[in-house]
């Protein structure tokens, strides 16, 4: 994130409230390089925050008013501490969040006001987690008016309440985990039951590699549509297996869920298995061979979500393939899926050559031409 970003944000504090800010805080988006819909099956997952990020600009108020602006939505939302729970829109992301402190210590009823700016250059709907980015940026801009002190794993659980009550999304904890626990050129390996977190060292500058990110610009929506539908096979899988969730199933136990279920819930059990062994998989890989080890998991990883989990869409599929072709070590989508973006593991010498070919394989598709960049793993969500 530029440190522009901070200048940007408090242009938007001072245009919006006519004052100046008294802090700033900042919510890394993410990537996550493997572990996709394992997280609300209380699996593992191996996510990283990237170098785009959600700047909260704010201050304090005397009263119980709150006022929040952003330069991706014209005019001053104005609400309180007494109205948290119906907000709409974008605002259900920062409104949901000092909701949600309530239920992790916060005294909603001796609390006072803020007033709040957000800039993002985290692109929505790009499957990056622009929501996480704004919910931890939040988070740790209210935790440090209030004075609340919380740590960053219970910071990482507010955000998810927030989004999973308040915006509607049943979505799991790796991307607020990702957001708040992110190293310095490291990954987030997370235990989605435990809650047990550590950082896997990545090595991407040492092997001359790099993660490319291709936005295919096809926007999905959390809160709607597939990603519910996937999560209610996923439990239906459990239950009839006589699971608590699909983190107590294992790769020997996939003949019987074969036997059991209805086909498409058996390959959303599946893609859900055999995606936590890849995490695994890839963990022990990058802690003994490095990075140049894991392509084929992250090949793997697409193949299981294109096929079995079904939350692939042609933008998607295409960006991985010319990736692959163009010399990428491995690539998959990243994120919920029904859009958003692909990630390609990419030797920095071709990576100039790799996003050429990707956009003209695009172009002759006759898809939209699709954002591309690199990102770096940096650290998390912190007061600047």
């Amino acid at each position: 994130m530029r440190m522009t970003s901070t200048n940007v944000a408090a242009d938007i504090f001072a245009a919006a409230f006519r004052a100046e800010p008294t802090g700033f805080a900042l919510g890394p988006g993410r990537a996550n390089l493997i572990g996709e819909h394992t997280d609300y099956n209380l699996g593992f997952v191996l996510p990283f925050a990237i170098d785009r990020a959600a700047v909260a600009a704010f201050r304090p108020r005397a009263d119980r008013k709150i006022r929040l602006a952003t330069d991706f939505a014209p005019g001053v939302v104005t609400s309180d501490l007494d109205s948290l729970q119906g907000a709409t829109g974008w605002a259900a992301y920062p409104l949901g969040v000092a909701w949600a402190l309530g239920e992790f210590g916060a005294d909603l009823d001796r609390a006072t006001g803020f007033d709040l700016a957000l800039y993002s250059d985290v692109p929505v709907g790009a499957g990056l987690s622009s929501s996480a980015a704004i919910e931890s940026a939040t988070s740790l801009a209210l935790d440090s008016m209030w004075g609340l002190g919380l740590d960053r794993r219970t910071l990482a659980r507010v955000g998810q309440r927030a989004e999973n009550v308040v915006v509607g999304a049943p979505t799991g904890i790796m991307d607020q985990s990702a957001s708040l626990l992110g190293e310095t050129d490291s990954a987030v390996f997370l235990d989605c039951r435990s809650l047990e977190a550590s950082a896997v060292p990545l090595g991407l500058d040492g092997a001359g590699l790099e993660i490319l990110v291709i936005d295919t610009r096809v926007i999905h929506a959390h809160a709607t549509g597939g990603y519910a539908t996937r999560r209610a096979q996923c439990e239906e899988g459990a239950r009839i297996l006589g699971a608590d969730s699909l983190r107590e199933v294992g790769v020997a136990d996939l003949d019987r869920a074969r036997q059991l279920l209805s086909d498409v819930v058996y390959r959303r059990v599946k893609h859900v298995v055999t995606e936590n062994q890849r995490v695994l998989d890839t963990v022990a890989t990058l802690r003994t061979s490095g990075p140049r080890g894991i392509g084929a998991l992250l090949d793997a990883s697409h193949a299981s979500m294109r096929d079995d989990f079904e939350i692939s869409v042609p933008e998607l599929d295409l960006a991985v393939e010319a990736a692959l072709a163009a010399g990428a070590l491995g690539a998959r989508m990243t994120g919920g899926g029904f859009g958003g973006s692909a990630i390609a593991l990419m030797p920095v010498d071709r990576a100039a050559d790799a996003q050429a070919a990707i956009a003209d394989a695009s172009a002759r598709a006759g898809f939209e031409a699709p954002v591309q960049f690199e990102v770096r793993a940096v650290a998390g969500a912190r007061l600047l």
